[in-house]
């Protein structure tokens, strides 16, 4: 058998966590935008020593986290290759697809064609269409929906097409059949929305919640990704939060929901104690959801602390033979215009337990990196975009 250095490896996306605008970040309208440093200077500096001392600030300076003599892992930083800046963009990108066609988002709502399409296949009318807050959206319109039973429909600035509806008047399983139709009909290139979100929430006008039953439906990934192979090839492949709804379950063996970022630590270090052989994938999605989009600095860089707290508990666990890769999949500037996704370098620190003095890696010119270091750890076929930086690690 062939020498595999790492038995199992943990990567952790710190969902939208940039680290500084992308040197094409003027194409995307982001010049400026700087997630971790806005949010350190908001905060009057970041409390993350742990993290400082696997060598966050050794990438560049993040005001508050002192930079580490000796970094207990290996870092530098990632640029996106592909074209766009949303999450299944830089996922899809982390396993070694490079994506030329952006998804469409919908700044102005959906056109007409499509909301008349899907209010013929459901037999509801569809009310909403824009974009939205899912929260707010739910305060002006629920009355409204559970009078009609019509659908609120709405999006944000990502390619996601929403439908929120209450649990006591359009049952669960027919709020999924209706996404199930939404998804039918924008997989075409026409229309090329990256997610179909249901969004069910209980309660009364004016004390509407949203509950746990949301469910993403995907777009398949274009190609084969790492996932695929080393499912494939029998090695384990554990998905953690919206990892498996990211890749449409392709190349997971096994599937872990999560509620928010602490339930995703939670189970995340759980699932350290597994005895696995081959990749466990965890998705922190509250910064980017919770705090980059409703452009809350505040909130964010107290999630990046807490997130900060829990890591020796990670750390503490790892084995000899274990690799934990610690990065991000986009920006969300939370002191930026508007309220999209930033196109930033991303963090990657990389650790194992014998690392005593970690140095700078290159720059990545491409996410596909990790995906093309993971298959070449484990001997599958690497991904065609991007190269291993395996033998700078071991």
């Amino acid at each position: 058998m062939m020498h595999q250095p790492f038995k199992r490896i943990f990567l952790v996306v710190l969902d939208s966590v940039g680290i500084g605008e992308a040197p094409d970040a003027a194409q995307f309208n982001d010049e400026g935008a700087d997630t971790l440093g806005h949010i350190a200077e908001h905060m009057n500096g970041l409390d993350m020593p742990n993290i400082g001392r696997l060598g966050l600030s050794n990438i560049r300076d993040i005001k508050g986290i002192e930079k580490a003599e000796k970094p207990k892992a290996h870092y530098t930083k990632m640029q996106e290759a592909s074209n766009g800046k949303d999450t299944m963009t830089g996922h899809w990108e982390i396993m070694g697809l490079h994506i030329e066609q952006p998804f469409q988002t919908f700044p102005d709502g959906f056109p007409d064609d499509l909301i008349q399409q899907l209010e013929a296949k459901t037999g509801r009318k569809i009310i909403g269409n824009k974009p939205a807050s899912g929260t707010a959206i739910i305060e002006e319109l629920g009355e409204e929906h559970m009078k009609s039973g019509d659908l609120i429909v709405y999006t944000s600035a990502d390619s996601v097409l929403q439908i929120a509806a209450h649990e006591e008047i359009i049952p669960i399983e027919e709020q999924y059949q209706i996404c199930e139709i939404a998804r039918e009909l924008t997989k075409n290139d026409t229309y090329m929305v990256g997610r179909i979100i249901a969004r069910p929430f209980i309660g009364d006008p004016g004390s509407f919640e949203r509950t746990s039953n949301r469910h993403d439906y995907a777009l398949k990934p274009f190609g084969r990704t790492v996932m695929n192979d080393l499912a494939d090839s029998d090695f384990d492949v554990i998905a953690l939060g919206k990892i498996a709804d990211i890749y449409d379950g392709e190349g997971v063996t096994e599937s872990i929901r999560t509620k928010d970022n602490d339930d995703g630590m939670e189970k995340f270090i759980q699932s350290i104690d597994k005895d696995f052989h081959g990749l466990n994938f965890l998705n922190l999605v509250d910064f980017d959801a919770k705090y980059g989009h409703r452009r809350d600095p505040k909130g964010y860089g107290e999630a990046l602390e807490t997130f900060d707290k829990r890591l020796p508990e990670v750390l503490k666990k790892l084995k000899k033979d274990d690799l934990l890769i610690i990065t991000a999949d986009h920006g969300n500037d939370p002191v930026h215009h508007g309220t999209d996704h930033t196109r930033e370098y991303v963090p990657l620190l990389v650790h194992h337990n014998q690392i005593m003095n970690g140095k700078q890696l290159d720059v990545r010119e491409t996410f596909a990196d990790i995906g093309a270091t993971i298959a070449k750890n484990f001997g599958v076929s690497l991904p065609s975009n991007g190269k291993s930086f395996l033998k700078d690690i071991e």
